[in-house]
C-alpha cells in the first residue's frame, strides 16, 4: 500500500458531530443501572469508612492498622483491573456485569457476622480485585453507545454512582451501625446487590450485545461509525502514547481524593474536628451531594466546549486540570487552618472534586481510542492510577500515628496529600492532548501500512 492511501486524518472538529438525533430510553436504562451498579461499589466503600471507630474498637486496631485494611482494597485492584479485563472481552457485557456482582456479594459475606483482621483484609483484597474491572467496563459500554459529544456527560451519570453511593450509604449505614452493629451495614448492601443482580439480568436479556463475545460491540443503531476505526497500531503504541500517562496521572489525582475521601474523612471529621459520630453521619454526605452537581455539569460543560469549537485538549484535560487543582489548592489550605466553618467549607470543596478526572478524562482517550482497544486501555489506565489507593490510605494513617496529636497528624498528612494532588493534575493536564495523540497514531497507521506495501 502506498502513503497515498493512507488514512485521512480526521479534523477534531469531526469528534464533535452529532450521530443521533435523540437517544432512545432504551440506552438511559443501561446507563441507569450501570450507575446503581457503580453506586453499589461506592457504598461498600463508604461502609468501611462509616464503621471505622466501630471495626477499630473490635478488632483492636491503631491507625496505620485501619489505614492498611483501607489500602488493602487497592492491593490487587491493578491486577484484576488488567486479567479481568482481558478475560471478559471474551463473554458478553451482559454477563461480566452480572459475574462481576456476583464476585462482590460473595466477597462481601464474611463481613455480616463477627470475624477478625485476617478475615476482614481477605475480603478487601477479593473485592478490590473484582472491582478492578468494573469501572472500565462501565466506561466502555457508556463509549460505544453515546456519539462523541454526549459521552462526557454519560459517562458522568454512570461515574455519578462513585459520589451517590456513599451520599446514599453513609447516612443509612450510620443508622444501621448506631442502632445495631456495623456487620449489619454489610447485609443490607448485600440483599441490595441481589436486587440489582435480578433487575439486570431481566433488563438486558433481550439486547443485541448482551449475547455477542464482545464487551465493546456497540450495536449498529448506537453509534454510526467509529471515527477513530482508521487507526491500526499494536495495543502497546498506545500504552507509549503521552496521552495514556496524561489519562493516568489525572486519574492519580482524583484517586488519591477518592480513596481518602471514603477511608478516613468520617474518621477526620469525629477525631480531627471534633463532630459527634450521629453529626459525622451527615456532614460526611455533603462532598459527595456536592460532587455529583460538579460532575455533572463538567460532563456538560465538558460536551458544550466540543461543540462550541473548542479543542479536545481544553474540553478534556485542562478542564480536569483546573478542576483537580481547585480541590488541591483548598486542602492545602485547610489542613492549615483551626476547626470551625471555614474549614469545613474548604473541606467539603476540596472532597468534592475527583470523579471529574475519571468521567471526562476517559471521554478524552475515547477521542482518539479505536473502538476495540478502548476497553483494554481503560483497564490499564485503572491498574496505574488505583496505586494511589494503595498509598494513599495507608500512608495517611501512619502521618496521624506519628503526629504529636490525632489533629496534628490529620494537618499535616493532608497538606501532603493536597500538594501531590496538585502535582499530579498538572502533570496530567499537560500531557493529555486527544488530537495530538489521534495525529501521531495516525501518522504511526500510515508508516505501519506504506511498510507493508513495499515489502510486498
Amino acid at each position: 500500500m502506498s502513503a497515498n492511501t493512507a488514512p485521512r486524518a480526521i479534523p477534531e472538529q469531526d469528534l464533535t458531530r452529532n450521530t443521533r438525533a435523540g437517544v432512545p430510553a432504551r440506552d438511559w436504562l443501561i446507563i441507569g443501572l450501570l450507575l446503581a451498579f457503580f453506586t453499589l461499589n461506592f457504598a461498600d466503600k463508604a461502609a468501611i469508612g462509616v464503621a471505622a471507630p466501630d471495626i477499630e474498637a473490635d478488632l483492636g486496631l491503631s491507625a496505620s492498622q485501619y489505614g492498611m485494611v483501607s489500602s488493602s482494597f487497592f492491593w490487587l485492584f491493578a491486577v484484576g483491573a488488567v486479567l479481568l479485563t482481558v478475560a471478559v472481552r471474551r463473554i458478553s457485557w451482559r454477563w461480566s456485569a452480572a459475574l462481576l456482582m456476583a464476585a462482590w456479594l460473595v466477597s462481601m459475606a464474611p463481613l455480616t457476622a463477627p470475624t477478625t483482621l485476617g478475615v476482614l483484609l481477605m475480603s478487601r483484597i477479593a473485592l478490590g480485585f473484582f472491582e478492578g474491572p468494573a469501572f472500565a467496563l462501565c466506561q466502555s459500554i457508556v463509549m460505544d453507545r453515546f456519539a462523541p459529544q454526549r459521552r462526557a456527560f454519560a459517562g458522568a451519570v454512570v461515574n455519578s454512582g462513585s459520589s451517590l453511593g456513599p451520599l446514599v450509604a453513609t447516612p443509612a449505614l450510620t443508622w444501621l451501625i448506631v442502632t445495631w452493629n456495623w456487620h449489619t451495614g454489610f447485609a443490607v448492601l448485600i440483599a441490595a446487590g441481589l436486587l440489582w443482580f435480578a433487575v439486570w439480568l431481566w433488563a438486558t436479556r433481550h439486547e443485541p450485545g448482551a449475547r455477542r463475545l464482545r464487551i465493546t460491540g456497540a450495536r449498529p443503531s448506537a453509534v454510526a461509525d467509529d471515527p477513530n476505526a482508521g487507526i491500526d497500531v499494536p495495543f502497546v503504541s498506545l500504552l507509549r502514547n503521552r496521552s495514556f500517562w496524561g489519562v493516568a496521572l489525572l486519574c492519580s489525582s482524583g484517586y488519591l481524593i477518592t480513596s481518602l475521601k471514603v477511608a478516613w474523612l468520617p474518621s477526620f471529621l469525629h477525631q480531627g474536628m471534633g463532630y459527634s459520630q450521629s453529626t459525622v453521619g451527615l456532614l460526611a454526605t455533603l462532598p459527595y451531594g456536592l460532587d455529583i452537581v460538579v460532575l455533572l455539569a463538567a460532563g456538560l460543560v465538558s460536551g458544550r466546549l466540543l461543540k462550541a469549537g473548542f479543542s479536545s485538549r481544553v474540553a478534556r484535560s485542562h478542564l480536569t486540570m483546573g478542576l483537580l487543582c481547585v480541590s488541591g489548592l483548598s486542602m492545602i489550605v485547610f489542613s492549615r487552618l483551626p476547626p470551625g466553618g471555614l474549614q469545613l467549607a474548604l473541606v467539603v470543596v476540596s472532597f468534592s472534586i475527583n470523579s471529574v478526572a475519571f468521567a471526562i478524562t476517559f471521554a478524552g482517550a475515547a477521542d482518539f481510542l479505536p473502538r476495540k482497544h478502548r476497553a483494554g486501555f481503560f483497564g490499564c489506565s485503572s491498574a496505574l492510577y488505583s496505586l494511589a489507593g494503595i498509598v494513599a490510605p495507608w500512608a495517611l494513617g501512619a502521618v496521624v500515628d506519628a503526629g504529636t496529636t490525632v489533629a496534628d497528624g490529620y494537618d499535616h498528612g493532608f497538606l501532603l496529600t493536597g500538594i501531590a494532588i496538585c502535582v499530579l493534575a498538572v502533570g496530567g493536564g499537560l500531557l493529555l492532548d486527544p488530537a495530538r495523540s489521534r495525529e501521531t497514531l495516525l501518522a504511526e497507521t500510515a508508516r505501519r501500512r506504506a511498510t507493508k506495501g513495499v515489502t510486498r
